[in-house]
């Protein structure tokens, strides 16, 4: 069996343009000077998002209406660039360079504030009931760590940088990817390898669906690949023309029959899972006033009746439907 892991029992020192057919259903303005980060509930009906003037700022949805205001580092600008929330609603993480934040969404109150030393953070992720956070870093080490028990386990299989993690929502398995052009699914109890998968450049974003069925992991080419887990064999491979796709967010419907993405130049995709294929396309909205014309989409969700949201770098939270 292959083991790539440090297990360290201790407490961490706290040291609106649209392309034909693209028009969205509805457009919420929540961060009208432009985000730095944002993530949606899986539900939909939370979005939270970084912005350099306000801190974080946890945004009903449905309601319009602000909860929280939150401060990652004191006083100073905001530098948090990356957002995670829990499949369950109840908490969310946050992170700039140097440090990652656990908050709750029941109260609004921080739960813990952890710096990190050996490296910059690149990609966090939270599982249910904020049991545990996984920590991808540029020195190509990922750091799953438990904040009630402080047990902290380093998985040491990358060669090069991290660059998306992705937990189960039980914390049970982490799916990781570098730019050593691999993603590994282990198990963050022992740090054993369960699956490898190998792509031929350097793998930019990876998702696990909710039920720990299906995988996605895409490189920085055009080879974007969703994964059966029951076997760990390819299911499909996205079907697109472009030579060169990069995906920002991506997320699977509940029951795993599509996957959700979106990617820096202002694209919203939605597949099937089954052969790859595009069902849907659109362009989420630019900022306004800045040229040139375009917008990372940071994150997106499945909402009942085919509708689907999308959140990004233009301050806006997007309803579409197909």
């Amino acid at each position: 069996m292959r083991y790539f892991c440090s297990v360290i029992l201790f407490g961490l020192m706290i040291s609106a343009c649209s392309v034909p057919g693209s028009t969205p259903l509805e457009r919420f303005a929540f961060a009208p000077g432009g985000a730095l980060a944002a993530a949606l509930s899986q539900d939909g009906s939370v979005a939270v998002v970084s912005t350099v003037e306000n801190g974080i700022e946890v945004w009903d949805v449905q309601q319009n209406n602000l909860r929280y205001q939150w401060r990652h580092q004191g006083e100073g600008n905001n530098l948090v660039a990356t957002i995670a929330i829990s499949v369950d609603g109840d908490y969310v993480v946050t992170a700039d360079q140097d440090a990652f934040a656990l908050w709750s969404m029941q109260t609004g109150d921080p739960v813990g504030f952890w710096r990190i030393d050996e490296s910059r953070i690149r990609d966090i992720a939270v599982s249910e009931g904020g049991t545990a956070v996984l920590v991808g870093r540029s020195n190509g080490q990922v750091m799953y760590f438990e904040p009630a028990t402080g047990r902290r386990l380093e998985f040491l299989g990358h060669q090069e940088k991290i660059n998306s993690v992705a937990l189960s929502p039980n914390g049970r398995y982490a799916l990781t990817g570098s730019s050593d052009y691999i993603a590994y699914l282990w198990d963050t109890r022992s740090g054993q390898v369960v699956y490898s998968f190998s792509h031929p450049s350097r793998v930019t974003k990876v998702a696990l669906d909710r039920k720990g069925l299906r995988a996605f992991t895409a490189d920085s080419k055009n080879n974007a690949r969703i994964w059966d887990l029951t076997t760990g064999e390819q299911l499909s491979q996205l079907s697109y023309l472009q030579r060169q796709k990069i995906f920002s967010s991506a997320r699977f419907s509940d029951d795993g029959e599509y996957l959700l993405t979106g990617s820096p130049g202002r694209a919203l995709n939605l597949w099937s899972t089954q052969n790859g294929d595009e069902m849907e396309d659109w362009r989420v909205a630019p900022r306004a006033g800045r040229q040139p014309q375009s917008a990372v989409v940071y994150d997106v969700a499945f909402l009942p009746d085919n509708r689907v949201l999308s959140a990004s770098s233009s301050g806006l939270v997007e309803l579409w439907g197909y």
